[in-house]
């Protein structure tokens, strides 16, 4: 079937509420040049930082958490200021309609990409751009992707839908993983541990032979032990301290204190989000006099994803999706998932 010259999808005008996503049925469909490949899209994830990208979280004139921001700002995205209109979509699984010569991929190949694109440059070898973000992503009919940052999953045996649940959430717990140098006999705790990211640090800290405790309310403890955790804790009670040789975290916020002071001393800290505040207090004694290690995790190499492409494609991953969604319900899907409602992952499908 041949290309259309136009697509439907949802644009983000600009930083805002839903009413800042525009359905539309004339995007232009992009065309391929030197390196690139298009991509129809099978299915596209709901993620934290789509919305927090809508609603302008990452701006440093933002201080609370993700469903407390009501102002303006100008530079609300990953790096900066957005252009509009942006398409944005940060998990991607679709077929390749059309790849330049050289790309090395084939139509009807199925195919992803990290949300986080490494980008090094001189001065800067932890630089990076992000689907949806910087450049147009998912939320749309077509989305194109140069071919370096693409890989193949026809092999996999998981649906369209659960690989779209992997780039962002997977990508993000096995680089926070890494980065904390998680290795078996390791006691591990994962803030968040019903969410998208918590879930998967649950899956992948297990298969590296760790022993896990997750961070949930109690109505989805049995989910995340399912998961794999051993045991969890309330959001909110108190941690046992001296406990952990690593505490993964995108939670952030009030509790931050008690899951430095969680970790054993010597311990790692690994921090990839902050949906209950971006500011938090801290008593450095509790770091350096018990050596603490602090990582920042966002910059992803590129054998973090490509460790989990072999993963998904021997299918030893597999995301929990709660509910999927039409692409034009995508306001549904956001609001559903700032409700906290649903443990794992929602997908839409254009």
């Amino acid at each position: 079937m041949a290309v259309p010259n136009v697509m439907q999808g949802v644009y983000l005008t600009r930083h805002g509420g839903p009413e800042a996503l525009e359905w539309r049925a004339d995007i232009p469909v992009p065309q391929p040049g030197p390196g690139q490949v298009l991509v129809r899209v099978a299915a596209a994830g709901v993620n934290n930082t789509d919305i927090n990208t809508r609603v302008g979280w990452y701006s440093s004139d933002v201080t609370g958490a993700t469903d407390a921001v009501d102002q303006e700002v100008d530079a609300g995205g990953w790096g900066g200021a957005l252009h509009f209109p942006r398409i944005q979509g940060g998990d991607l699984c679709g077929i390749v309609e059309q790849a330049a010569p050289g790309t090395g991929f084939q139509l009807g190949q199925r195919v992803t990409c990290p949300i986080n694109l490494p980008r090094p440059r001189p001065g800067n070898p932890t630089g990076f751009i992000a689907l949806g973000s910087e450049i147009d992503g998912a939320f749309a009919q077509y989305c194109l992707v140069e071919a370096s940052d693409l890989y193949d999953v026809s092999a996999s045996p998981l649906s369209d839908a659960e690989i779209a649940a992997i780039p962002c959430a997977f990508g993000t717990a096995e680089n926070l993983l890494t980065r904390a140098d998680v290795t078996a006999g390791h006691k591990v705790l994962i803030t968040g541990a019903s969410g998208g990211v918590g879930l998967a640090a649950v899956q992948l800290a297990q298969l590296r032979g760790a022993t896990v405790w997750g961070v949930t309310s109690p109505s989805k403890a049995e989910v995340v032990k399912d998961q794999g955790a051993i045991d969890t804790f309330d959001r909110g009670a108190p941690l046992p301290k001296d406990m952990f040789d690593v505490a993964i975290d995108v939670v952030g916020g009030p509790a931050w204190p008690d899951l430095i002071l969680s970790l054993k001393p010597g311990g790692q800290y690994a921090v990839s989000g902050a949906i209950a505040g971006p500011i938090v207090q801290a008593d450095l004694r509790d770091i350096y006099l018990r050596d603490i290690t602090i990582h920042g995790c966002t910059h992803q190499a590129f054998e973090v994803f490509g460790r989990l492409v072999e993963l998904m494609n021997a299918g030893r991953v597999k995301p929990l999706i709660s509910k999927t969604y039409p692409l034009r319900d995508i306001a549904k899907a956001q609001a559903d998932f700032q409700s906290k409602a649903f443990a794992g992952k929602l997908v839409l499908i254009p």
